[in-house]
């Protein structure tokens, strides 16, 4: 049963930025400067680029197969059940942590008004992590009363939360800005390019919304219309975030931070809201309460739309075979898949409530979201095998290159994120991967997903033994260059050769 067309345009890009903004630009910044130095500011960019290529897989996908949850269906066409599987729970990884992230990151920003939500570590109590738990649930009356309602709800927070975000850079900048923070302490990248390469990472966690706008594709009343929001999407995301990583190195008040002067790596221990410590350092009330505010609103409004693209994830796998049949029902009256989205929202609760008995949880919770980077891998393989059997609408030209060029943007992102985020994540992956597998009887098109399952052990092994990995045994450039040349030249021409055969699409093409 089909679900209803009720996004418009506006509602995309506001859903993608929206959906965006939020809890990575606020801590990135400073996670990504700690690492970069001023070169954050390329690493934002060089994100975008990725981004782009990887965005542009999505668009002929989408379009091509307008459904809910999209990037977790792609693969049963092109590969089959067993390569579909693992990349839906690589997908399902990803949203399962993100809504639980953007809740605690709530409960930082409520900190500022209730100390003890928090412990002197910055790890949420137990009184921080059950208010976490009620507003992850406050997330579920966004999504449930259809996606009409989702869609204007969204248009008008989100854009109330653009502004803000908006008007909180631009107060940074207003503030104080010192150009000398961009060439003393060491230039413009003090930690050489391998600097601004780690911290790429931590700004595809912020780019995650053109991943959200496919898993809406079936809800669109113009399906056109979603190629312009991918592609604005990532242009309004890309200025937002060099405009605040300009703003924060620019405004970076070391004294009143407590830090020496030009040690960037210090960055990293800032306990709190960088952008909050930043107002608060200037003795700025009105920047301190306005970054504050979007403090809250802003990881509120992301986690709900996550909500809403995680449910569509679970909505997908019922229709792959992957979970319960349940999971594809609808509302009588919402048409919302609301049995996905109850179990999809008490999921996270429970998630949410074990960062506090278990406080490595917390950590293992931002850190298994690379889950989702080997999902992108995927779909630019999916992509090119569906054009070679005629199934794809060809709107992106060179979809071979640009597909390639997707592929070994998403290898070096999961490679990036190193030792041991990484097996965390496979980890993960593997266990959900062999669980709903023989649960469900999942094994047909094996051979077919050889490629893949060697692809991710590939990324393992280099994590382990790069410059940051556990071992370091090969130079960071020289490890990074391997994964890009293996990937391009190795594993994707492996998977486009391992797409299934074009008589066997009708068993999954109707």
């Amino acid at each position: 049963m089909p679900l209803r067309k009720e996004l418009g345009l506006l509602e995309l890009i506001v859903i993608g930025i929206a959906g965006a903004v939020g809890t990575g630009v606020l801590f990135s910044s400073a996670g990504m400067a700690s690492s970069a130095g001023p070169g954050v500011v390329l690493g934002w960019i060089l994100g975008s680029i990725f981004y782009f290529f990887i965005g542009l897989t999505y668009v002929e996908l989408s379009l091509s197969f307008p459904e809910a949850g999209g990037p977790s269906r792609y693969a049963i066409y092109s590969h089959g059940k067993v390569t579909n599987l693992i990349n839906a729970m690589a997908d399902l990884v990803w949203y399962l942590f993100i809504p639980p992230i953007e809740a605690l990151a709530v409960v930082e920003g409520l900190y500022y008004f209730y100390p003890s939500l928090l412990n002197s570590q910055g790890i949420p109590t137990l009184q921080g992590v059950l208010l976490g738990v009620v507003i992850l649930l406050l997330f579920i009356p966004f999504n449930y009363f259809g996606i009409r309602a989702f869609g204007k709800s969204t248009a008008t927070f989100g854009i109330i939360k653009i502004v803000l975000y908006l008007a909180v850079a631009v107060g940074v900048l207003l503030v104080s800005f010192n150009i000398s923070n961009f060439t003393n302490y060491g230039g413009f990248l003090p930690f050489g390019l391998a600097g601004v390469f780690s911290a790429v990472p931590l700004a595809m966690f912020a780019f995650g919304g053109i991943r959200v706008l496919p898993d809406f594709a079936e809800e669109v009343k113009e399906t056109e219309r979603l190629k312009e929001g991918i592609l604005l999407t990532v242009l309004g995301q890309s200025l937002i975030y060099v405009l605040f990583s300009i703003a924060f190195v620019g405004a970076l008040n070391w004294k009143g931070l407590g830090i020496s002067e030009g040690d960037w790596g210090a960055l990293s221990s800032l306990s709190g809201n960088p952008f909050i410590d930043l107002a608060s350092s200037y003795h700025s009330t009105p920047l301190v309460i306005l970054t504050i505010i979007i403090g809250i609103i802003g990881p509120f409004v992301t986690g709900y739309i996550y909500l809403g693209a995680g449910t569509r994830v679970l909505f997908a796998m019922g229709r792959s075979g992957y979970v319960p049949k349940v999971m594809e029902d609808l509302h009588k009256r919402y048409d919302i898949p609301y049995w996905a989205l109850l179990v999809f929202a008490i999921v996270g609760a429970i998630v949410t409530y074990i960062s506090s008995p278990l406080p490595t949880i917390y950590g293992l919770i931002t850190d298994s979201v690379v889950a989702g980077y080997l999902g992108f891998a995927v779909n630019p393989v999916a992509m090119v095998v569906l054009k070679k059997r005629g199934k794809t609408k060809n709107i992106i030209p060179l979809s071979e290159v640009i597909g390639g060029i997707a592929f070994a943007s998403a290898s070096l992102i999961a490679f990036w994120s190193g030792w041991p985020l990484v097996p965390y994540a496979v980890l993960l992956l593997a266990i959900g991967s062999v669980l709903f597998g023989v649960i469900y009887k999942i094994k047909d098109d094996f051979k077919n997903a050889i490629w893949y399952i060697a692809y991710i052990g590939f990324i393992t092994l280099m994590s382990y033994i790069g410059d940051d990995g556990a071992l370091s045994l090969i130079n960071f450039y020289l490890a990074s260059l391997i994964v890009a040349v293996v990937s391009a030249l190795v594993f994707y021409p492996w998977g486009i050769y391992s797409g299934i055969r074009e008589e066997k699409l009708k068993d999954y093409i109707t």
